[in-house]
């Protein structure tokens, strides 16, 4: 929480683009910290029959700040300088960080883990290197030697990376945790179903704003109900995911999300704002429905002991299913649109059509991995 407190103060009094990226990444580095040590918490308090509820918790803070950020940062951006957002934020963090030194105690026993500096600069080289390249693409193409040499090295710094850790007594990241199948199993799935939003919170603004001509603020709320929803079901999804397991909700959920990809496959230069929010909050409840349960069964899978491992791959994988999704979808819509200079802002409705069939064949996979699923895994 300091990290993420000194990395608002940076980038509310940032002289410049530099400082700014600068406190955005320290920022990012405090959240990266945060969020699997919620979820580890989370695990340890909770027994394994009462977990769905708290990961539904814990799904409905996650899935609000999305659905609601954008329209709100958006509004504040039209109507004030950027700052505020940055001064806005500073004094609740400070509030949180004094709240978590004064009343937060270490719920296990500590020790004094030895750090692998090696691994530190290797992750952070494969990793980085790997979010960075898929995220350079679109602009510097697939194949231009910025993206592929970065790609290389970071490809190369991660395969040194997983095979130190699984020679280390304490390995920074333990990748056994993929020796259980429904560690695994549940993951493959988290990754598809992540995809699937990323297709929505990514690619439909862009629709929006440059086919339909909506500003950022209206975007956000074609977006924001979605998310709302998501955040309301989340508890409820996970009470039902502790009486029944998992399966029952992966092709519930799964189903929705499809329907929804299917939806979207439809959409044109003259589609309605009600088709794409009626679209994205039946993509919304599809995700609810399957994000957090899935989480849950595939951490319930790992001993004790492997929990902590197991919520910072997790949170790792998702981070790059976010970028290597984004970039690939883009591509796609990229590479599938008409010309502009012929077509002008609907060049790009046949590229965003076949991004959905795209999501949506995905989806479908999903369901077909969902009849691994055990009955009842809790």
């Amino acid at each position: 929480m300091s990290l993420f407190t000194l990395g608002t103060l940076l980038c509310g009094f940032a002289p410049n683009f530099s400082l700014l990226l600068i406190g955005r990444m320290v920022q990012a580095s405090g959240a990266g910290i945060l969020m699997p040590l919620m979820q580890t918490v989370l695990f340890v308090i909770f027994p394994p029959e009462k977990r769905g509820v708290a990961m539904g918790i814990f799904g409905l803070i996650v899935a609000f700040a999305p659905a609601v950020g954008p329209t709100l940062s958006g509004w504040i951006v039209d109507q004030f300088q950027w700052r505020i957002l940055f001064y806005l934020l500073l004094p609740i963090a400070l509030i949180i960080l004094l709240l978590a030194f004064f009343l937060v105690e270490n719920i296990t026993q500590t020790n004094k883990p030895k750090f692998d500096f090696l691994s530190i600069i290797l992750s952070s080289l494969g990793f980085g290197g790997l979010l960075y390249s898929f995220s350079i693409a679109g602009s510097f193409g697939w194949t231009s030697p910025t993206t592929l040499g970065i790609l290389i090295v970071a490809i190369l710094a991660l395969t040194w990376f997983i095979t130190r850790q699984s020679h280390l007594a304490e390995p920074m990241l333990n990748f056994r945790v993929f020796t259980y199948k429904m560690f695994t199993l549940p993951m493959a799935m988290v990754i598809i179903v992540f995809v699937a939003f990323i297709g929505g919170m990514t690619i439909l603004p862009i629709y929006m704003q440059s086919v339909l001509h909506y500003s950022a603020l209206k975007s956000g709320l074609a977006l924001m109900l979605g998310g709302i929803v998501m955040g309301i079901l989340s508890p409820f999804t996970g009470r039902i995911y502790d009486q029944l397991g998992a399966r029952p909700l992966a092709f519930v959920g799964l189903s929705f999300v499809t329907v929804s990809g299917f939806l979207l496959t439809k959409i044109s230069s003259t589609t309605s704002f009600s088709y794409l929010t009626i679209a994205f909050v039946i993509m919304m409840i599809g995700e609810a429905t399957v994000m957090m349960p899935l989480t849950t069964a595939a951490l319930n899978a790992l001993p004790l002991s492997m929990i902590s491992h197991g919520t910072a791959m997790n949170n790792t994988i998702r981070q790059i299913a976010g970028a290597i999704g984004t970039a690939v979808l883009v591509t796609i819509m990229t590479s599938h649109s008409l010309d502009i200079s012929k077509f002008g802002s609907t060049a790009l409705v046949p590229g965003v059509q076949i991004t959905f069939k795209v999501v949506t064949c995905l989806s479908l996979l999903g369901l077909t991995l969902a009849f691994s699923i055990k009955k009842k895994n809790i």
